[in-house]
């Protein structure tokens, strides 16, 4: 099928879905995620493979609960995001019931540093973008799907809050550099795995990680201050708590390696809290250091 075409079906899909209620999105993306644990494909096996190797002392029966959960609250995350990018602003940010560690965004008010948001894939990491976008003028960096469709729409519902998408080439990371010498934000996921050329390896649950340096050059060039943060699933769709962290120490040092294992440490201690909402469905070791026995 031609990617336009596919582009737009996936469009008119989002549009279908945005019309459940947040109740109805998270139990029908729930419910498919327990039909695909019971399928048993490839991303259950990955599933079960992150979380053997990050957790070693637990058990076969813990390991199946754990990433039964995590692949029903993956599930529930992809069904919430049509919800995200065609509800009114205004109604999504209702979704949030709580704000943790607010106070850490005085600093940035106060002074003239920029703003580094680290967000991992834990919980809604839409809805944390979108909370981020309506207080700051803020750029977000984002991967150009195949679809061109579907990257207009994308770019124009994520746009709408008055956020600046920046593609992974050389001039968007340049404007990231640029945004943030001029204390603005910038928002990124830190958990996902770079170009060889893009990182280095850091200890990520104990296992060597190829681990973006992207953040800590950022960090150690513009000066700006970073903080992680995540959207965290309250039950009973009772709605969200947004989440707002100091990064371990470290993660601003000069030294690459001790940055990017602060930087780990820093979306280790957060899975820690919601452990099921992480994606745990995504080869976060799918490059290996050298010496070290393959994850997958």
């Amino acid at each position: 099928m031609d990617p336009l075409v596919t582009g737009h079906l996936i469009k008119l899909v989002f549009r279908l879905l945005s019309l459940l209620s947040l109740a109805s999105a998270q139990r029908l993306g729930r419910l498919l995620g327990s039909v695909a644990w019971r399928l048993n494909g490839r991303s259950v096996e990955t599933t079960r493979k992150n979380l053997k190797a990050c957790y070693p002392d637990m058990n076969d029966h813990d390991i199946e609960i754990l990433g039964r959960e995590s692949m029903r609250e993956t599930a529930a995350t992809a069904l919430e995001i049509p919800l995200m990018w065609e509800w009114p602003i205004e109604r999504c940010l209702g979704l949030i019931r709580e704000i943790e560690g607010e106070e850490l965004l005085d600093d940035y008010k106060a002074g003239s540093r920029g703003l580094l948001l680290l967000a991992p894939h834990l919980g809604n990491w839409e809805l944390a973008g979108l909370f981020f976008a309506s207080r700051y003028k803020m750029a977000a960096l984002y991967s150009p799907p195949n679809q061109p469709g579907f990257e207009d729409y994308m770019k124009k519902v994520r746009g709408r809050s008055g956020s600046e998408l920046v593609a992974t080439d050389r001039r968007g990371i340049m404007r990231l550099f640029s945004i943030l010498r001029e204390g603005g934000v910038v928002g990124i996921l830190p958990d996902q795995t770079p170009r060889q050329e893009g990182g280095e390896f850091a200890p990520f649950f104990g296992i060597p990680a190829l681990t973006m340096s992207l953040a800590s050059k950022l960090i150690q060039k513009t000066g700006a201050k970073p903080l992680i943060t995540y959207a965290q699933r309250l039950p009973d769709a009772q709605g969200f708590k947004m989440v707002i962290r100091e990064v371990e120490p470290g993660m601003e040092s000069r030294d690459m390696i001790e940055s990017l294992t602060a930087l780990n440490q820093s979306v280790e201690k957060c899975i820690a809290e919601a452990p099921t909402q992480y994606q745990w469905e995504y080869k976060r070791f799918r490059r290996t250091a050298p010496g070290e026995k393959p994850v997958y």
